[in-house]
């Protein structure tokens, strides 16, 4: 029987839980692949047989069109996607809130004004929203939909009928002016430009992309900082009785090290000499510190709180009690709960029906006679209505903060 592995791969490019879907679909249509692909930790926990290969896993998401790579601890950290949203995000508000004022107020409506309005909104519709653009053409090379194309046909609709009203239609005209109305006009639509729909759905989408960013983020600290807990060096006594300080990654299962009275112990082991009291609240929860002597165990990261130890070393690395908890909640971030499996269910089949309803709804009102602005206005209603996904993004998001907030309280999950 062909054993059994499990690897953690970092998967780069997805924006949304249809993008997780489509990778967890193919990872399991692998022979004896079990794939779990988490959109919110960006993460895919893979269980595969002996003749597959961690190569053959990366270029099977590849395929798809993202980006994978098992976790590597010697990297250097991650792009800083969050600030590069922010400047984005930035000046997208900065841009469109003029171009909502124009619009919504008449009486800043000055001769000529909607080419200035298309001015402010060119760097929104094109640069700012951008990253959608991007991830809805690598959806279209393979052949696949997301949210991002949702969010790049809503962006792209509303710019290129405003291009074509401006340039071939009476919204160009000198002395055009719009007022503001909650409900689409029949009628031709060529005096009408849609240029602040598309600005304000770039400018919302991405502030929505960064606050995601921010959330990860923070999470992803909580769990740091809990790995971050443990000790930074030990004095490793030697056979001569001398004692010898060495980075905490060089001590060994056998290794014999001195705690002193407020020190952290290094890692899992057990007293040989000594006695002292042990606070082990940041493993336990309790409050009062626990009395050991020789041949008791100690956990690695509590602080010695009254006399000197020697403790031999157990476990060490990745295998200490520290360790195991934060890689349990690196896995309760990375689970799916029920209602999120549906929701990656749904998701699979959403954006092709939602694109088929848009299409729908403006064949509709064409043939009802409504008139072309009430048309492109519902079409694009629907697309928008849809871009955010909140049904997948809702459920990991939300695991994800609850998880990393407790890690910072203290209390795993």
């Amino acid at each position: 029987m062909a054993e059994a592995h499990s690897v953690d791969l970092r998967v780069g490019g997805m924006t949304c839980a249809a993008c997780a879907a489509r990778v967890e679909r193919k990872l399991n249509r692998l022979d004896g692949v079990t794939a779990t692909v988490n959109f919110a930790t960006e993460t895919a926990h893979v269980r595969f047989p002996d003749p597959v290969g961690v190569a053959e896993l990366v270029q099977a998401v590849e395929a798809t069109g993202y980006t994978a790579a098992p976790p590597d601890p010697d990297a250097g950290a991650p792009p800083d996607r969050e600030h590069s949203l922010q400047r984005r995000l930035l000046a997208n508000v900065l841009l469109t809130v003029p171009v909502f004022l124009l619009v919504m107020v008449p009486a800043l409506q000055f001769r000529g004004w909607q080419w200035l309005l298309l001015a402010l909104a060119t760097p929104v519709l094109t640069w700012g929203a951008w990253p959608f653009h991007r991830a809805a053409l690598a959806g279209l090379r393979h052949r696949t939909a997301s949210m991002d194309t949702l969010i790049s046909l809503g962006v792209a609709v509303s710019f290129g009928w405003s291009l074509y009203a401006l340039g071939f239609g009476s919204a160009g005209e000198p002395g055009m002016t719009m007022s503001f109305s909650l409900l689409a006009e029949r009628g031709d639509a060529s005096g009408h430009v849609y240029l602040e729909v598309g600005a304000a759905l770039a400018t919302f989408l991405t502030a929505g992309r960064w606050f995601e960013a921010r959330a990860k983020r923070r999470a992803g600290s909580a769990l740091r900082a809990l790995l971050e807990l443990g000790a930074k060096d030990v004095a490793v006594r030697q056979d001569d009785g001398t004692e010898r300080r060495v980075p905490v990654e060089q001590l060994c299962p056998g290794d014999r090290f001195v705690v002193r009275p407020g020190e952290k112990i290094a890692t899992d082991g057990v007293v040989v000499e000594g006695a002292s009291a042990v606070d082990v609240s940041m493993i336990t929860g309790e409050s009062v510190p626990v009395e050991v002597r020789a041949g008791d165990p100690v956990v690695g990261a509590t602080v010695n709180a009254g006399g000197r130890l020697v403790v031999a070393a157990t476990r060490v690395g990745a295998n200490t009690q520290l360790a195991q908890m934060a890689k349990l909640v690196r896995e309760a971030q990375s689970g799916k709960a029920p209602v999120q499996r549906l929701a990656d269910r749904i998701s699979a089949v959403f954006v092709p029906v939602v694109i088929l309803v848009a299409t729908g709804t403006l064949g509709f009102w064409l043939a009802v006679g409504a008139g072309s602005s009430v048309a492109i206005t519902a079409a694009v209603a629907v697309l928008i209505i849809a871009c955010p996904c909140a049904l997948g993004l809702a459920t990991p998001t939300a695991l994800l903060v609850g998880t990393g907030r407790g890690a910072q309280l203290g209390i795993l999950i």
